[in-house]
Parts: C-alpha cells; sequence; structure tokens
C-alpha cells in the first residue's frame, strides 16, 4: 500500500510540475536570426568560474582544479593553486577579481578543500595574486566547517557589493536537517566579509553566542548564481531547489529563506519534502522554477549590445542544457526564452567588459553571443 501510495504521489507530481510554473510563463524560443555564436575558448569541460583581467584576457577555473590564463586564444595553466578535493560538485569552483584589481592585484576563488576538522571537505574562499604563470600571496579568507564527504551543495558564488564588502555563498551540504536553519553552523548561508576576510562591524549575527558572524542571511539551499543589481546595489541569488523550486531570492540582512521548512519543491523520490510554501519571519522568492532548471551562473544585461534585452536576467540551466534569458516587468517575470538551447550544460554566465554576453558551456568551453551587424 505505501509503495502504491508513493507511486500516486510521484505521477500526480510529476504532471504538476510539467504545467506552467504558477507564477510564470512557459519558456519559449526567440528568433536567432540577428544573432550569432562564436566558441573563443574551446576544449574545456566544466568551465565553472570566469573572470576578466584589464588586458581582455581571461581566467578560466575548472573544476578538476586547474586554472587557465587565456590571452589571444593561447592557454596558459597557472601553477600554485591550492589543492582542491575534485568529488562530485566539488572542485576549483568561482573566481572573480578585487573592485579595485589594477592597484591591488588580488584575485578572489572558492573551491572545496580539505583543510581542517573532519573527512572529505567544504567550501573555501582565498585570494592570491597573479605573478606570471604562479598564484603568489595565497590567503585563506573562509574555511567553512566540519569537512563532510558530502559530494555535493558546495554553492561558491562570490560577488563585491557597491561598498567593497566581499558576499559568498556555501550550499547546505545535504544535510538540511541540520545546517540552513542554524546561524552556529556553516552551510546553507549566504556570508559577507570585508575584502581582506574581517567580520564587518554590522554583520546580523556578530556579538551572538555561538555564531557564525560571517553569516549574512540564512536558510538557503545551494546558491549557485549572484549577481549585484546595478539599480538597487542588491544581492541577488538564485538557488537550486530539490525536485522542483528553483529560487531567485533577493537578499537581506539577517533575512530566513526557508529552507527546508518552506519549499516549491519535493523530494526526489517524489514523495513531499514539506506542505508548507510559506510562513511568517520566512521570505518569499522573486521568482521560482517548477520543474528545475538547475541554475548555474547569473548576469542581468546593462549593455548597449542587446538593446531589447536590457534588464533581463540570464541564468544557466543545467538540466536542460539552455540559456535561460528572464524579461522583469515590475518585479515579475513575464517572458522565458532559452538561448544556447542543447549546447550543453550552462555552468557560468557572465556580460565580459566589451559589452557581450560570455557563457562557459560544459565538453565545450566559452561562447559568445554577438549580435549580428556589430
Amino acid at each position: 500500500m505505501k509503495r502504491l501510495q508513493l507511486i500516486l504521489v510521484a505521477f500526480i507530481s510529476q504532471f504538476c510540475m510539467a504545467q506552467t510554473p504558477p507564477n510564470g510563463p512557459e519558456v519559449t524560443d526567440p528568433s536567432w536570426s540577428n544573432f550569432e555564436v562564436e566558441t573563443v575558448v574551446d576544449g574545456l569541460k566544466v568551465p565553472w568560474g570566469l573572470a576578466f583581467l584589464p588586458d581582455g584576457s581571461m581566467l578560466i577555473t575548472e573544476r578538476s582544479g586547474e586554472l587557465l590564463h587565456v590571452k589571444n586564444g593561447k592557454k596558459t595553466t597557472i601553477n600554485n593553486v591550492p589543492e582542491v578535493r575534485a568529488q562530485g560538485q566539488g572542485g576549483l569552483l568561482d573566481i572573480t577579481l578585487h573592485p579595485d584589481y589594477e592597484n591591488n592585484g588580488w584575485i578572489y576563488f572558492s573551491y572545496s578543500s580539505k583543510e581542517g576538522d573532519g573527512s572529505g571537505a567544504h567550501t573555501a574562499i582565498s585570494r592570491a595574486k597573479l605573478s606570471g604563470d604562479r598564484l603568489e600571496n595565497i590567503e585563506t579568507l573562509y574555511k567553512a566547517e566540519p569537512n563532510t564527504s558530502a559530494g555535493h551543495h558546495f554553492g561558491s558564488r562570490i560577488v563585491f557589493d557597491e561598498s567593497g564588502y566581499m558576499y559568498f555563498s556555501i550550499g547546505e551540504r545535504g544535510n538540511h536537517k541540520e545546517n540552513p536553519q542554524n546561524i552556529r553552523r556553516d552551510g546553507g548561508k549566504i556570508y559577507r566579509l570585508t575584502d581582506d576576510g574581517k567580520v564587518p562591524d554590522d554583520n546580523p549575527f556578530v556579538g551572538k553566542a555561538g555564531a557564525k558572524e560571517a553569516i549574512y542571511s540564512y536558510g538557503h539551499r545551494n546558491p549557485q548564481g549572484m549577481i549585484v543589481h546595478p539599480e538597487t546595489g542588491e544581492i541577488w541569488v538564485h538557488e537550486h531547489g530539490p525536485r522542483g523550486g528553483d529560487e531567485i531570492n533577493v537578499i537581506k540582512k539577517a533575512a530566513n529563506y526557508g529552507w527546508p521548512v518552506i519549499s516549491y519543491g519535493i523530494n526526489y523520490d517524489g514523495s513531499i519534502l514539506t506542505e508548507k510554501t510559506h510562513k511568517d519571519g520566512m521570505e518569499q522568492p522573486l521568482y521560482y522554477w517548477v520543474p528545475s532548471i538547475a541554475p548555474s551562473g547569473f548576469a542581468i544585461i546593462t549593455s548597449d549590445k542587446y538593446p531589447e534585452w536590457k534588464g533581463d536576467l540570464l541564468a544557466g540551466s543545467l538540466s536542460f542544457a539552455y540559456l535561460e534569458k528572464l524579461t522583469l516587468e515590475n518585479g515579475e517575470v513575464t517572458k522565458r526564452e532559452r538561448l544556447l538551447d542543447k549546447m550543453g550544460r550552462v555552468r557560468n554566465v557572465m556580460q565580459g567588459p566589451d559589452g557581450f554576453i560570455y557563457a562557459g558551456v560544459e565538453g565545450k568551453g566559452i561562447v559568445k553571443i554577438i549580435p549580428k551587424g556589430t
């Protein structure tokens, strides 16, 4: 009888999840007659992170642990990268530059590190300087603990806000019962530090007994996309739900985003994780996906290269192997469009300093979306 109930739940859930999401339209295909796609770096396996240096060259992380410098089409492997535990979703992950990189030379990156207590690994945030083909002056700014042998939910995106604070995400490492709702434990959080790794005095949990004082918000599952909104300065993230219920969230100081108490998703076996989608004191997402697209990489279009797309959001879809473009009007998603369809799992996306959209595609490389006639 129990087995029959599970089968019925899975069937009903699958049927429901195939319908139009309650708060958004179905995804459609735009006309590609005005665009072309150029591969600018090929031969990559899992290009997790991408950063542009001032000379236009690229730093690209391969999840396996390799850091590449690509200039004029030539790839150089950067030496002295910290050891990573490349297992499951772990490895060498995001990379970004300090806002004042041209004067101080700091490069920030996230990875799964074996350092610290416990077996396995956990997310670490470090910075270093590039000297020729080596990293130098390496400093670990934050290391989550304790290590765990779980191979998933490392989070790991990094951004700097307009005041120079560094924000980063760490997923709940598969331990949804203990980590995301507990400010005394790492995982399932958005963190905020100064650029040199100090905890700001006005972080929300400073002085609270036993709290991880770097935490800025909590109740997250696995945020793998993060942007600073260019108009409001707010930190926006998207994060993986379970089966359904991926979310876009606007981050607020000390806010609780609900995982796993509230969710628009279900367990992977079709059973009900929670019957609640709302609860007092817990934030609602700006948008959620049902079914899940497994979002990774996040960008907002501000470039004059794509005048009709200005203000639209971009999110890679690991599940369906495309890049999703979302049009927002008055805080609501009014259009969803599928870009780079079936090219591969889109791991990362960003608007480059030249104004063009670049995406990291697993098993392919870095591609560039170019409007024809530019």
